[in-house]
């Protein structure tokens, strides 16, 4: 019997959502950084096995919208969880249940699908609280599975993919079996790009800057030469990517040059371009240009 299904991870920015992922999918696929908000588009990720097929979607954290993007981000991850056959909901143990997961609660209730509490981080806390934290939130939900894990360090993980083949339904191979991601190459190295650029920015700059890729080309000799618009919002943040003549942005470049060839396995030439566009954030143009073409 052959076993597949969608399955979407939600919880509020920054609980490992993508650190799972990547440790389930033994790839770098989701960017990930320990700044919250760093998924921003649902990238499926498949995870094929001899009777199985695991369609994940990986949603942004689900939060209170700041502006036009977090709304697409908010909008996205509410959508991801009304049309997939599992929801694990990602926690980290805590001392009270905040407002972030008593609203995500309540979007769980709204649907239909069988949900796992999947408790993050546990390695990282007493056993006391993790104990105090399972308890606070079996009673606000009939979870289908609570399973404590550790994402970065893998504990319990494979526990957690044998529990959800388990619980999918029985039905076809949705993707080839060497398939391990719908995402286009050049959206993953954009995030790539994006990703090294948050790991290296002050607070205020990452979450006003957004990549496009103008080019990106392969020559005969399998080098591919690849341009980049890194866009932010102000002057000011120009000065601070780019900074003291040019350390953090050839530090950015450098890194991001360094993950995309090991992606592409091949030489990567990579040359990015800082450009400002004021308030990019809100303006529906600009977002749908950039691929965030789900705003409502």
């Amino acid at each position: 019997m052959f076993k597949s299904g969608f399955v979407t991870i939600v919880g509020r920015p920054n609980v490992g959502k993508s650190t799972l992922t990547n440790k389930i999918m033994g790839e770098k696929l989701s960017i990930v950084s320990n700044k919250p908000q760093t998924t921003r588009n649902n990238i499926q990720t498949i995870l094929t096995g001899e009777d199985y097929q695991i369609v994940f979607v990986d949603t942004p954290g689900i939060h209170k919208p700041k502006h036009k993007l977090g709304e697409y981000m908010v909008n996205s991850a509410k959508d991801s969880i009304k049309e997939v056959d599992l929801v694990l909901f990602l926690i980290n143990p805590c001392d009270e249940i905040g407002k972030g997961d008593k609203f995500i609660i309540e979007a769980l209730k709204s649907q239909n699908a069988p949900v796992f509490l999947v408790v993050n981080k546990v390695d990282e806390n007493t056993h006391e609280r993790v104990a105090k934290t399972l308890d606070m939130y079996s009673k606000e939900y009939d979870f289908k599975e609570i399973i404590p894990i550790s994402a970065l360090r893998g504990k319990n993980v494979d526990t957690l993919v044998n529990l959800m083949i388990q619980n999918l339904p029985e039905g076809p191979q949705f993707y080839p079996e060497d398939m391990i991601t719908d995402v286009q190459e050049r959206f993953i190295v954009s995030e790539i790009v994006r990703e090294k650029a948050l790991r290296n920015l002050r607070d205020e700059v990452p979450h006003g800057i957004a990549v496009d890729i103008i080019q990106m080309k392969q020559n005969e000799k399998g080098t591919y030469h690849i341009e980049v618009d890194l866009i932010c919002e102000k002057t000011s943040h120009k000065g601070i990517i780019i900074g003291k003549n040019g350390a953090v942005l050839k530090k950015i470049g450098e890194t991001a040059r360094y993950e995309i060839e090991k992606l592409l396995n091949a030489k990567v030439n990579l040359k990015i371009w800082v450009k400002v566009r004021k308030e990019w954030r809100d303006n529906n143009l600009l977002l749908k240009e950039l691929g965030y073409k789900k705003l409502k």
